[in-house]
C-alpha cells in the first residue's frame, strides 16, 4: 500500500503583467492558505518519504509556506515536466517514484491534479463529488494506492481525504480576500 498526497499550488497573483505564468508568485492569501494546509497535514499525521513538485514559482513558494506549517519535509524534486502537466504525465511521474518510498507528496497544477484524482479513485467514492466540483488552490487530496508506484493506474486508489483551505478557515475561501 502506498500513500499519495496531492497538493495544488496556493493562490497566486496576477499583479505584474510582465511576468509569465510560470513566474507568477503567491499572493498573501495563498501564502496563508499554504501554511494552514501544512499545519493541517502535520496534525493529520501524514509523513512523506519523497516530494515531487512543479518548478513553477507559485509551486516553489507554496512548498515554502507549506513547510512553515508542516515542519521538515524531504527535499523536493522540482520538475519542469510537472508544470501544467496532464493527469497522464503526472501518472508517469508517480510510476517512476522510488520503490522504497511508501508516502509521496506531489505538488502541481489543475486541471491535471483533479483529473489524476478522478483517474485513480473509484467512481463510487463519496469524496469524488467534491473533487469533481472543484479542486481549489492549496487543497489537499490523499489517496491510498493498492500495489506499488509502478503499477499505479485507473481505479487503483481510494480517496481517503479531500480538504480545502476554506474547510480549515472560512477566510481562506473564494469570497474573502
Amino acid at each position: 500500500m502506498k500513500t499519495l498526497t496531492l497538493l495544488r499550488h496556493a493562490k497566486s497573483g496576477w499583479d505584474d503583467p510582465a511576468l509569465s505564468d510560470y513566474e507568477r508568485p503567491l499572493n498573501a492569501k495563498g501564502a496563508r492558505a499554504a501554511t494552514a494546509m501544512g499545519a493541517h497535514v502535520r496534525q493529520a499525521g501524514l509523513t512523506f518519504d519523497t516530494v515531487v513538485a512543479s518548478s513553477a514559482k507559485r509551486v516553489v513558494e507554496t512548498l515554502e509556506h507549506f513547510r512553515r506549517g508542516y515542519g521538515t519535509l524531504p527535499d523536493a524534486g522540482h520538475d519542469r515536466m510537472l508544470y501544467l502537466a496532464s493527469a497522464a504525465t503526472m501518472l508517469d511521474v508517480i510510476r517512476a517514484l522510488p520503490a522504497d518510498a511508501d508516502r509521496a507528496l506531489l505538488v502541481g497544477h489543475n486541471p491535471g491534479l483533479e483529473d489524476l484524482v478522478l483517474l485513480l479513485s473509484a467512481e463510487s467514492n463519496p469524496l469524488r463529488g467534491a473533487v469533481e466540483e472543484k479542486f481549489p488552490t492549496a487543497s489537499v487530496a490523499v489517496l491510498e494506492l493498492v500495489g506499488d508506484w509502478a503499477s499505479a493506474g485507473d481505479g487503483c486508489g481510494h480517496l481517503t481525504s479531500f480538504v480545502r483551505p476554506r474547510d480549515l478557515d472560512p477566510s481562506l475561501g473564494p469570497n474573502h480576500e
